[in-house]
């Protein structure tokens, strides 16, 4: 978080979001779980700001239409497999704020590809955690080096 709040002040834009503070706890908690990997984050949150924003063109900011939003948002995710239960939050944050369809490029992308590649960097500091799990099938498909015998 704090990564991407610097970003924020460096570049006098608003990248804090409170769904952010969610997501640090899957991909520094439970980096292991599906629901933290880098597809679930970014798509995740991109997916359910997309459709909050669109939802937001013609809903009211209404609690009727906040429940309703997080509800499709939820559903799209799991249709996309890209659940992401941090991201369920998105569209309280659009509804109340009405921010535009530039949130999807500020914060919502970079803020995700920050938390994403620090989570990345961080896992690997000993002891090691295998992150993002796609690492896991690339790591067990290399050629083990071949030792050669004396004598």
């Amino acid at each position: 978080m704090a990564a991407v709040g610097l970003f924020g002040e460096l570049s006098d834009a608003p990248f804090l979001i409170a769904p952010f503070g969610a997501s640090c706890v899957l991909l520094f908690s439970v980096p292991s779980s599906p629901l933290a990997q880098p597809m679930n984050v970014i798509g995740g949150h991109v997916v359910a700001s997309a459709l909050a924003i669109g939802l937001r063109g013609f809903l009211p900011p209404e609690w009727w239409a906040i429940a309703l939003a997080v509800g499709v948002v939820i559903t799209v995710m799991a249709m996309l497999r890209v659940t992401h239960p941090p991201a369920g939050a998105d569209p309280v944050v659009i509804f109340l704020t009405d921010p535009g369809w530039s949130f999807l490029l500020v914060p919502i992308l970079p803020g995700c590809l920050v938390l994403v590649g620090i989570a990345t960097l961080v896992h690997m500091i000993p002891p090691k955690t295998i992150y993002p799990l796609i690492l896991q099938s690339v790591l067990e498909d290399e050629p083990e080096e071949a030792v050669e015998e004396e004598g």
